[in-house]
């Protein structure tokens, strides 16, 4: 009869059976197929192939393309797994919040961070979550590294508790509180004709080709500033110190993160004081989380780590 036949089936009542096979499907396509999902799920190919067809039974409606050409979700697949993200996070937000209620840290701690940040010495985030997993021992955490145009949509709309990211453009939606910065220079690689000039002009500068972040950023803004030509447009800062040590271009880059590179010859500091600017580093959290103690747990462990204020009265165990 085939899934047509199943079109009113759901729903009555949601149950575990259901759960399970949504958290099956949502592994599925987080790992982008049933033969990758095999050891996410620990579980073979042909059982996970039974699950989806049975949520797909259940459901009525074909969620998956699978076959020779590979895995695709259909539109009504698209639509079932960001249902299936908000079913399951509402789930582990009930679980999270009633373990707070009777006084425990429980549920999973879902963290942000700007890339390159663990090799800032002002970045003390190992620090913060040391102390925070001897405080909350059973709370799984989430680590997330990515850009700045992911971290804060992500903690905006609840995806993230919390992001370490560079202040920027404020939003009223978001907890600004400062923690960290890090110097930024313009470097240059071994065989960019600037490598070898010292001193050097803005104007011997401004005709390279630049690599920059392609999102609105610190970065974005100075190299408008200055007028450097953005050549290529990247989404990391690896990305960046890629094309600077091809010699094809240059960029700006954290001073620690460079340092290793440059104390192997492999680039060097474009000698033009002038190019270089100070980002600051903020925990950005819903400026309505303060009622969450795992985020507050954690900024308060950011806080005494980095030895600043956090802007909150709540404190974590109110």
């Amino acid at each position: 009869m085939g899934i047509v036949a199943h079109s009113k089936a759901w729903l009555g009542q949601v149950g575990d059976t259901d759960i399970r096979l949504l958290k099956v499907f949502k592994a599925v396509v987080d790992c982008g197929g049933m033969a990758a999902a095999e050891l996410e799920l620990n579980i073979g190919r042909s059982t996970i192939s039974r699950h989806v067809k049975d949520l797909e039974e259940r459901l009525g409606l074909v969620l998956c393309r699978r076959g020779r050409g590979g895995f695709a979700l259909t539109d009504e697949g698209q639509r079932v797994h960001a249902d299936t993200l908000n079913l399951l996070g509402a789930l582990e937000s009930f679980r999270t919040h009633v373990g707070q209620m009777h006084g425990q840290l429980t549920g999973t701690l879902r963290l942000g961070l700007f890339d390159k940040t663990v090799t800032n010495p002002a970045a003390r985030i190992d620090r913060a979550l040391r102390a925070f997993r001897a405080q909350a021992p059973q709370v799984r955490l989430e680590l997330t590294i990515g850009a700045l145009n992911v971290l804060e949509p992500g903690v905006i709309d609840g995806q993230l508790h919390l992001a370490v990211v560079p202040d920027h453009r404020r939003s009223q939606s978001l907890q600004y509180t400062p923690l960290f910065d890090e110097q930024m220079h313009l470097y240059c690689g071994r065989e960019h004709p600037l490598f070898a000039r010292d001193p050097v002009a803005l104007d011997d500068v401004r005709p390279a080709d630049c690599a920059g972040l392609a999102f609105h950023s610190p970065n974005m803004e100075v190299t408008r500033r200055f007028g450097l030509k953005r050549s290529a447009m990247v989404n990391d800062q690896e990305a960046v110190a890629l094309l600077v040590r091809s010699g094809g271009y240059v960029g700006f880059l954290p001073d620690h993160y460079a340092a290793p590179f440059v104390a192997q010859g492999e680039m060097r500091r474009v000698a033009l004081a002038e190019l270089g600017y100070t980002v600051d580093f903020v925990a950005v959290a819903r400026a309505s989380s303060t009622s969450d103690r795992l985020a507050q747990t954690f900024l308060r462990c950011l806080e005494a780590a980095h030895g600043v204020q956090v802007p909150w009265d709540n404190p974590p165990d109110s």
